[in-house]
């Protein structure tokens, strides 16, 4: 089994191919026995969990699955560890951030990149930011984004390669619902196998002593007091007093010491949401080569009209400088590890293959990628594909904020320092 190269993958992108695709045996850190805590989702009806539960047939059996962590959870994972080497200029990327350095109290956000915004390069936190002064879908870079669609991805894959790696919809264009949609090429999701649901419990002992007769406890009339016991202190509604309520932090009862997080909480048992066992989990990343395929470029980068005689040369080189962008964003979260949320820890039970599956079926060709192979593997493809015109800019295209959007990002701050905001299932 050898490195991938890049003759190697230009020949599975140009057709000898149909996908590429790893699979990962995958073990809690803490162990085969130790419990694990899959994300949780609005129970549905009939269902026992807020888990995504479901039997699927593994190894010609059926059996209980649940689902660790999602396509598009997968797919930021792979966009963050992707940030994290262009950050350190190891990856030639383009990129375009909103800048949020300047503005006051933002500064915390930094900047924000289309490989962090949730819709890519069609996010909404760029479309209300501004490109020296003018708003971001009126520009030029905007209109050549809005114009492009699978047929003519010339545009995408200069300013965002990696929405025709993960997909978009451009939903929140100037074409609404008619923007243009580019398909997931790179898919991944990893899933618990022979599954079994458990419980958890939940109880604290008030070192304070505080009963939960020692309320009602009132919304204090000063802001900054946040609540009272004493009645001539309170906010009042109708002449009488508010009693006090968290939407977050504090278990709802109203008036109750614990809604200030205080006083003891009885023992209970919640079943909903009370994590699994397992006996193992599986990551299973495919890369569609026929995906790829179907992405045409007609113009280079600079807009100038592609000669028909070089147009599948330089489509090929386009198409796998995007297989090879696939495959360094699976090496580079591999070395983030899995470490999903609070007590979901995996770790790999061998090492990174990739396989090579051919359009006839029959054995796959099996390589290695190493994460300094990987960051090579992508700077030759995209040398490559540069030659015919379609090279990338690692020079951020910079944004700031429109004053609006500042606006309404410190109102909701405002909102949630005063516990008012929308509460958060974790």
């Amino acid at each position: 089994m050898g490195s991938f190269t890049l003759d190697d993958l230009t020949k599975a992108v140009s057709g000898s191919a149909a996908a590429i695709r790893t699979i990962t045996r995958l073990e809690p850190a803490g162990g085969p026995n130790d419990k694990i805590f899959p994300p949780t989702y609005v129970k549905e009806r009939n269902a026992e969990t807020k888990y995504a539960m479901e039997t699927r047939r593994v190894d010609g059996r059926e059996v209980r699955t649940v689902l660790l962590d999602s396509v598009a959870s997968q797919a930021n994972r792979f966009e963050e560890a992707l940030a994290e080497g262009w950050r350190r200029s190891e990856l030639p990327l383009p990129v375009v951030q909103v800048d949020f350095a300047k503005e006051a109290g933002l500064e915390d956000l930094e900047q924000i990149t289309t490989l962090h915004a949730p819709h890519r390069i069609a996010d909404a936190l760029l479309r209300d930011s501004l490109l020296d002064g003018v708003p971001f879908r009126q520009t030029q870079v905007g209109k050549d984004i809005t114009d492009a669609k699978p047929t003519y991805a010339t545009a995408m894959f200069k300013y965002c390669p990696t929405a025709l790696v993960f997909g978009v919809w451009d939903s929140t264009g100037p074409k609404g619902g008619l923007g243009s949609k580019f398909q997931r090429c790179l898919v991944s999701e990893i899933v618990g196998i022979d599954v079994t649901a458990g419980v958890k419990t939940a109880s604290r002992l008030d070192p304070a002593g505080i009963q939960t007769k020692a309320g009602p406890v009132f919304k204090h009339k000063d802001p900054n007091q946040d609540w009272t016991v004493d009645p001539k202190e309170a906010e009042t509604k109708g002449g009488k007093p508010v009693e006090f309520s968290r939407t977050t932090g504090g278990d709802g009862k109203k008036g109750s010491p614990s809604a200030i997080n205080h006083g003891n909480i009885p023992p209970s048992i919640e079943s909903e949401s009370g994590g699994v066992t397992m006996s193992h989990a599986v990551q299973t990343t495919v890369l569609t080569l026929a995906g790829l395929r179907r992405l045409r470029f007609q113009t280079s980068c600079a807009g100038e009209r592609i000669p028909n005689e070089s147009r599948d040369a330089a489509e090929t080189a386009a198409r796998t400088a995007l297989a090879a962008l696939a495959l360094t964003a699976i090496v580079y979260q591999r070395e983030n590890d899995f470490d999903l949320r609070s007590r979901s820890i995996l770790v790999a039970m061998g090492p990174l293959v990739f396989e090579v599956v051919g359009r006839d079926g029959g054995e796959p060709a099996r390589f290695s990628l190493t994460k300094d192979d990987a960051a090579k593997l992508l700077t030759d493809a995209e040398a490559k594909a540069r030659q015919h015109g379609l090279g990338w800019d690692a020079k951020p295209i910079t944004l700031v904020p429109a004053p609006k959007l500042a606006g309404l990002i410190r109102k909701s701050r405002e909102v949630a320092a005063t516990s008012e905001g929308e509460p958060v299932d974790s």
